[in-house]
């Protein structure tokens, strides 16, 4: 499946209407070139960011008040912004949507979602406190055990197997990095 995205239009140097073709420096790919100033465009998945905190057996899931999946239930987690890590993203996305106070510990999972365009990366957050204070993207964050999770209200397929992979990882007694494609 292609992932639909809105073509460039205009070459972000110069401001010429772009075309799209392989460009002639060996490329294999089709690109959004600019015939004026020869600028190549390349368009490249975006990056998720998120955490799995976690205090004792339980670990804190965070109610959705935003579409894609308002009311579903999701890991703290968003678009990775400029200028910061992958680590400082997903401890700003955790901060944000669920007002926790937690020290970010290793990477997770990381998956590759190809049909919308993206690569999501979960690292593990342990919680320090049990009091949550969520923003505005957040209905409710609340600690669950694995049997009390609402694996039904799901927000999103990477969140689950996400959560599936660490409480395996948990029973075991061992923490792995867990990379998988989501198809």
């Amino acid at each position: 499946m292609t992932v639909l995205r809105t073509p460039i239009k205009h070459c972000r140097n110069c401001g010429a209407s772009v075309v799209y073709r392989v460009p002639d420096d060996g490329d294999t790919h089709e690109r959004a070139v600019c015939p004026a100033c020869d600028t190549i465009h390349y368009e490249n998945p975006l990056n998720v960011v998120g955490t799995v905190p976690y205090l004792g057996d339980r670990v804190l899931l965070c109610k959705r008040n935003i579409e894609p999946r308002w009311g579903k239930w999701t890991l703290p987690a968003g678009f990775m912004e400029l200028d910061e890590s992958t680590g400082e993203g997903a401890a700003r996305e955790t901060r944000e949507e669920s007002g926790a106070q937690f020290e970010l510990e290793g990477l997770f999972s990381v998956l590759s979602v190809p049909r919308v365009g993206q690569v999501h990366l979960f690292y593990r957050a342990r919680l320090l406190s049990d009091v949550f204070d969520p923003g505005f993207e957040t209905i409710e964050a609340r600690l669950f055990t694995q049997q009390e999770i609402p694996w039904e209200e799901i927000a999103f397929r990477t969140v689950k197997e996400t959560l599936e992979r660490y409480f395996e990882d948990r029973a075991r007694g061992e923490f792995s990095v867990h990379t998988f494609d989501v198809t």
